[in-house]
């Protein structure tokens, strides 16, 4: 029986991880750097396709990977238009969209794009995307903001929140769309999702604007005050979206974007840091108590993970608060890279149809 072999590839805003792999085993993973100085001389994201894609194959040639044996190439979806979960296989207007910047530029943008020129140069492979943030399953409910001119929308952690949330199913014997999980996302952003019976139906906008500040995001703010930062005179647009992305949370409070430096800082008796960082945890705990109230209080799960899910005494203070509504599963880290390998493979093997983008 053929063993199937799948590349995954996930640019980030200073990396652009590969791995490959043969059914659900890693053979070849490489985090391939870029320092500020190589990525200034591009313009823009879209800019940087060439250079990014000429590493990846070398350092494919210099691992000696078999090309021909990849039947499967599948990259970090990026902002594109609203669809629902799952793997789509790249065509025209999906690539046309990575492209388009009024969507929203970002590294993961150019996930879809390489793998799709790598794919046409490889006698039996196929591009996809999985699951990118952009997954929109929100209620009718939850699009509703305070306002007609905003309507709130979904932008999360979707790869990592739904590979958790089906393997969590699995580790019961039961079915990802039989269940209703609350699922935390603790990184460098933070989203908390709403799973009801396979279906994101509530999260915060974890790219910019909702929900808990993060290490480097400042979340939720007062309405009014931000309102009078932004024609105070004092700052710029690009700084004021710095202050919500970027230099928000951690980076604004003590000046690192580091969860580890500053529970490091809290433990050996730094007041400031401390507060900080319960604070950050009370408000995720509060987080999680928005969701429960969007699944009726009907949860089989919560389930926490992330890089900061690491951190036990973190993930204790939000337990604290949460414990009483319904049984905390952690599942620390994330591995974004096999849970866009399993999609690919899921694909091949005809578990899951591969939709098509429109």
């Amino acid at each position: 029986m053929e063993r199937f072999y799948i590349l995954a590839i996930n640019p980030g805003s200073t990396s652009t991880k590969i791995a490959v792999f043969e059914e659900n085993t890693p053979i070849f993973v490489r985090n391939i750097k870029h320092s500020s100085e190589e990525l200034s001389v591009f313009e823009d994201i879209a800019s940087q396709y060439e250079f990014r894609k000429k590493l990846i194959v070398a350092e494919l040639e210099k691992e000696k990977v078999e090309f021909a044996k990849i039947r499967a190439i599948v990259g970090r979806g990026g902002l594109v238009k609203p669809i629902e979960s799952g793997v789509y296989e790249v065509n025209d207007r999906l690539k046309e969209d990575l492209y388009d910047k009024t969507l929203g530029e970002h590294a993961s943008n150019l996930g879809g794009l390489i793998a799709d020129d790598l794919a046409k140069q490889l006698p039996n492979a196929k591009a996809y995307i999985a699951d990118p943030v952009v997954v929109d399953e929100l209620s009718p409910l939850a699009r509703i903001s305070g306002h007609p001119l905003f309507e709130r929308k979904s932008i999360f952690h979707a790869l990592n929140q739904k590979a958790v949330a089906r393997s969590h199913a699995e580790s019961l014997l039961k079915k990802y769309d039989d269940l209703n999980l609350i699922v935390v996302h603790l990184g460098g952003g933070i989203s908390v999702g709403a799973h009801e019976k396979g279906r994101v139906i509530d999260v915060n906008q974890a790219l910019d604007g909702e929900g808990p500040f993060s290490p480097e995001r400042s979340g939720s703010l007062p309405s009014g005050d931000l309102v009078r930062l932004c024609f105070s005179g004092k700052y710029t647009q690009p700084e004021i979206m710095k202050m919500i992305v970027g230099k928000g949370g951690f980076s604004a409070f003590m000046g690192t974007n580091s969860a580890y430096e500053v529970e490091l800082a809290a433990v050996a008796g730094d007041e400031k840091a401390l507060l900080y960082f319960e604070a950050m945890a009370y408000q995720v705990a509060k987080q999680v108590g928005a969701m429960f109230a969007a699944l009726k209080g009907n949860v089989d799960s919560i389930l926490i993970t992330g890089g900061i899910a690491n951190s036990k005494i973190f993930v204790n203070m939000i337990i604290e608060r949460i414990y009483k509504m319904a049984p905390v599963h952690i599942y620390p880290g994330e591995d974004e890279m096999a849970a866009l390998a399993q999609n690919g493979l899921k694909v091949l093997k005809g578990k899951v149809q591969p939709k098509v983008y429109l």
